[in-house]
């Protein structure tokens, strides 16, 4: 293979050395062209494998991509921020997260499987995140169990409510009825001076 930097021969014409150039930016490409080409029959091989996972998502979620990507380094997009790609040994699946901190790598093995696995485990965590965040928060099935346990208790529970209510309801009356009886005696107090003055001055 022939570099486009190697030194032309003056004798040739100009017509030769540019077929020359040419030549060599064209075994140049197809090495990059065969690279490619490797990366994305990799990723496609890990595509079909993961493909009943991906099926099995359910339809409302579209937040997955499920996408072999072309251009000079192909990827497995799953979602927005997270990919497989090959590792620059062409045999390394390497499946990567985009954070706020940088990209993380989450799975990087020669092997398909563990990868595979990775992304399965990916998914699930997405999918049961969605849905508990759909739901409000759902507390772990134990705890829902001994909720439904105080359930059947409820009666007893109801009534003893009501009864903490009337007596509530009482208390308060009460302590209307006491500071209006404060209220009454005060005003007494203040105005017993006027109330002295005319008893003394009256007179049948």
């Amino acid at each position: 293979m022939k570099d486009a930097g190697e030194k032309i021969d003056p004798s040739k014409k100009l017509s030769d050395a540019i077929r020359d150039v040419k030549n060599a930016f064209a075994d140049r490409d197809d090495v990059v062209v065969d690279m490619r080409e490797a990366h994305r029959m990799r990723l496609d091989l890990l595509a079909a494998d993961l493909a009943p996972i991906f099926a099995d998502v359910p339809a409302d979620m579209d937040n997955f991509d499920f996408v072999v990507s072309s251009g000079l380094q192909p990827r497995l997009w799953i979602d927005a921020v997270s990919h497989v790609a090959m590792g620059r040994d062409r045999r390394t699946y390497r499946f990567l997260k985009d954070t706020r901190i940088g990209r993380v790598v989450l799975a990087e093995s020669t092997e398909m499987k563990p990868v595979a696995d990775s992304v399965t485990r990916y998914v699930a965590e997405r999918i049961v995140e969605r849905q508990r965040m759909m739901e409000g928060g759902v507390e772990p099935a134990v705890a829902g169990l001994k909720r439904a346990e105080v359930g059947e208790a409820e009666p007893p529970l109801r009534a003893s409510t009501q009864g903490k209510g009337w007596w509530a309801f009482l208390s308060g009356l009460g302590l209307v009825a006491a500071g209006a009886l404060v209220g009454l005696a005060l005003s007494a107090a203040l105005l017993w001076d006027r109330i002295s003055a005319m008893v003394l001055n009256w007179r049948p």
